[in-house]
This record gives C-alpha cells, structure tokens and sequence, in this order.
C-alpha cells in the first residue's frame, strides 16, 4: 500500500496566482472609476481600496461601495457600475493557475491519487475562481468556509476533506502557501505539508513544512518519493 493517497491543495496562491489577479483587477476597477468621474488619481484609488481590503478582509463583495461612501458620502451609481465592470473583466483575463500547476494535476490523477481543495474563501467565490481557471474538474472534494465555519489553522476543513476523500491524515499530503494556517493546521492533525513557496506573498523564512517546493511539479516528485517511486 502507498504511505499517500490524497493530496489537498489550498487554493489562492497555491493552485492560482491569486493575488496577481487581484492587483491587476483593482487596478483596472480604480482607472475605470477616474474615468467615471471620482475625482482622485487612479493611484490613490487603488492604494484606498486595498486599505479597505486590509481592514475588512480581501473578500470583501461591497468594496466598491464602502470606497465611494468614504470619498463622495453617497453611492453614485455610474461610478459604481464602471467599476464593477472593469474589475470582472480584468478578474476574467487574469485568474489563472500557475505553470505547471494544471501538468501537476493531470499526472496525479493519472496515477491515481485522489484530490481536494482546502480554501478559507466563500463557497461561491472559491467555486468562480476554480471554474474560471478551468480547475474545477481535478477536484471531488472542495471545502469552503461555509462547509464548517471554520478557517484554518482550525482542524474542522481539513478533517472534513479527508473524510469526504475517505483518507486519513498520515495518508494524506497538505499544500498551502500560508505557514501559519495551512502548515500549522494539517500538521496539528498528522498531515504530511509542502509548503508552496512559489505562492508565498510573506516572505516567510521558516515555513514548518515537512517539504518546501518552488515549482508545483516538484510535489509530484515529492509525494512519489514518500512512496518509493
């Protein structure tokens, strides 16, 4: 029998370059918004949305709104709707996995691993951004905030991804981008973890992770590794 049958993947900035696509989509968000009438530089604009974000969570859905009641005091629709547009059309042209990742995938399920996603986001949300990657038919098992109300490190999502996958933990390979909560969190219940440095926005120097990778496909190499291949 193989020491590993599972892998579980973390989403935004392990399987898709997330944070890339959300600095190019506020930053077209902020330019439409100028052109719309907000009388600030599209510079300010985007450095007062990502304040936003800091303070309310970078899934924040009313943003936009919460940007124009702070400059203007009101909502103003055409404003708003510009915005919105721009953004959704720059999310679509810039949400995409990272090399490699999709050749990764593709070799795992070939060789019979099963896999899951782990993700901190909504259920809608992580869901979009799987489908707009066209990632969505790796996975089987996809765990969201919404299936335990619980965000990593908390043990609940990656208890509830191997239980949907039918694995145990010591039986299963963790990959996040996040030390302090996909590491943490799979190690807290016996997981083996591969800590995704190519995704890692931080600049973290000691991940805790039983394994570091630079590039998606040397997890191929190391799970067929703990299996003796």
């Amino acid at each position: 029998m193989r020491r590993v049958e599972a892998l579980v993947f973390d989403l935004d900035n392990t399987l898709v370059d997330f944070m890339r696509m959300k600095r190019e989509a506020v930053r077209a968000a902020s330019e439409a918004m100028v052109g719309a009438g907000l009388k600030m530089k599209p510079e300010e604009v985007y450095e007062e949305i990502f304040r936003i974000y800091d303070k309310e969570g970078i899934e924040d859905q009313k943003v936009f709104n919460k940007l124009l009641e702070k400059i203007l005091g009101r909502i103003d629709w055409h404003i708003l709707a510009a915005g919105i547009v721009a953004y959704r059309k720059a999310k679509e042209a810039n949400l995409r996995p990272y090399p490699n990742v999709r050749k990764l995938l593709v070799e795992l399920l070939k060789r019979g691993y099963k896999l899951a996603v782990v993700s901190d986001a909504p259920r809608l949300q992580a869901w979009t951004r799987l489908v707009e990657s066209s990632l969505d038919p790796f996975f089987d098992v996809v765990v969201t905030y919404e299936d335990t109300y619980e965000r990593k490190p908390a043990a609940a999502p990656f208890k509830k991804a191997l239980s949907l996958l039918g694995v145990e933990p010591e039986r299963a390979v963790m990959v996040g981008d996040w030390a302090e909560r996909d590491v943490v969190g799979a190690k807290t219940i016996g997981m083996i973890t591969v800590f995704a440095r190519y995704g890692d926005s931080f600049g973290t120097v000691n991940s805790g992770a039983d394994y570091e990778v630079d590039d998606p496909l040397e997890i191929l190499e190391v799970v067929e590794k703990l299996n003796g291949s």
